[in-house]
């Protein structure tokens, strides 16, 4: 198993994804929509293939919600985060979570060149990084049982 410093976001954290993706036109309540069928807390927004946007819980909560719009009324393009910092699929696992950590991120897009790939969460990394630890402690426990 590689240590968690070489672990790096694909394929030891995420695998391909079937990536939830919209319109910066489509609505915000079409998005929320997709996102609570999906059970997930970010998507994609996309034009020609091309990651323009991401939109997530928080973007709903803070610049919809709590401002009293209706969702209906509003389009991706008007509460989205424009142009979200992305990494990539080679990225190792402690640079994505310092990224997040950082600016306060739970979800990163992963692109290849142009190419959007996946999403990883906050989540995810915590899993992975959880993973690693527990078989670093069963290596060392064997090891020391076997001195």
């Amino acid at each position: 198993m590689a240590a968690p410093i070489e672990r790096t976001i694909v394929p030891d954290v995420i695998s391909p994804q079937k990536l939830a993706t919209l319109g910066p036109r489509d609505s915000v309540a079409a998005a929320v929509k997709l996102m609570t069928g999906r059970a997930i807390g970010a998507l994609m927004v996309t034009e020609r293939g091309r990651l323009v946007g991401i939109f997530t819980e928080r973007d709903a909560m803070t610049r919809v919600l709590a401002k009293g719009k209706n969702p209906k009324d509003l389009t991706l393009a008007d509460v989205m985060t424009p142009g979200p910092d992305t990494i990539r699929p080679d990225t190792p696992v402690h640079e994505a979570l310092d990224l997040m950590s950082r600016y306060g991120y739970r979800h990163l897009p992963v692109v290849d060149g142009d190419r959007l790939i996946g999403i990883v969460s906050i989540r995810d990394l915590y899993r992975a990084v959880k993973d690693q630890l527990e078989g670093d402690i069963l290596s060392l426990a064997e090891a020391l049982i076997q001195g």
